[in-house]
Order: C-alpha cells, then structure tokens, then sequence
C-alpha cells in the first residue's frame, strides 16, 4: 500500500515537473519546481487531512515522496552540470544591444508591451539603453544597462 502511494506520488510529480519544464518558464518570484511542489502537497496534505486514504501515514509517505523528488532534481542540478540544462532552464536573451530579440520573446510568449512593462520597472527608459536583458530560469527577467560613455 505505501509502496503504491510512493509509485503514484513519483508519477505525478515526474509528470507534471516534465510538462511544467517544456511548456512554462517559471511564476515570477518562485521557481517551476518551488511552485510545483507547494501546490502538490498542499493538494496530498489536504486529502490526508480529509481522510480520502486510509491513515495519516500514507497521506505523510505521499509528501514525503513528493519532497524526496524535489531535492534530489536540485541535488542532481547542483552536483552534475550536464543536467543542468535539463532540470532547470538556460537564461535565454530578450534584448541584445537595444535590439529585442522576437524570436525568443515569442517561444516565452512575452509581448513588447510586457517587456517594455520590466524595463520601467527596472529604471530602464528605452530598448536602446539596454545591453543585454536575460529571460532568467525563475521567470525573472534581468537587465544590464549600457554604460553611458
């Protein structure tokens, strides 16, 4: 019984940890893994919590599982560099010397308005003041200005 919540835990976090690695960036603040694992405990904590298994140990095995898998992805990611790339995202360029970069801005679904949006915020008046500005593996987006001499 314990050995099949582990098995369905794995699966569905592997599951989910693939789809939200190809198909999104990241939430902001918090990065695909972070979010994903909140909102999967909070959801194999709740039906614990509820009774829909049969102990509150299964509902712990569940969570613990789920645990398990997140650290060893940023184990793995820390201690072997060639799985890296595969575990979390490369940075990829939005703007390259005042220039926006379409293609990857459209492969992030992130509009000029969104971008030129990050910029302001970032004390950034206009695309051309930008050397580079970098889609960051959390979903952050950072900016290096160009030096003004």
């Amino acid at each position: 019984m314990l050995l099949e919540i582990i098995v369905r835990g794995s699966v569905i976090y592997l599951f989910l940890f693939i789809v939200l690695r190809f198909l999104r960036r990241g939430a902001g603040a918090i990065g695909i893994s972070d979010l994903l694992v909140v909102v999967v405990i909070a959801d194999a904590a709740q039906n614990a919590m509820g009774g829909e298994y049969n102990t509150i140990t299964e509902g712990v095995v569940l969570v613990l599982t789920i645990v398990g898998w997140d650290y060893l992805f940023d184990w793995l990611g820390f201690r072997i560099p060639a799985l890296r790339g595969v575990l979390r995202p490369p940075a990829l360029i939005l703007i390259k010397n005042g220039e926006m970069n379409k293609r990857n801005m459209r492969k992030e679904l992130i509009t000029d308005e969104e971008l030129l949006g990050e910029l302001r915020v970032q004390g950034v008046e206009h695309v051309k003041d930008v050397k580079l500005s970098y889609m960051e593996a959390d979903g952050h987006i950072s900016v290096v200005k160009k030096d003004k001499n």
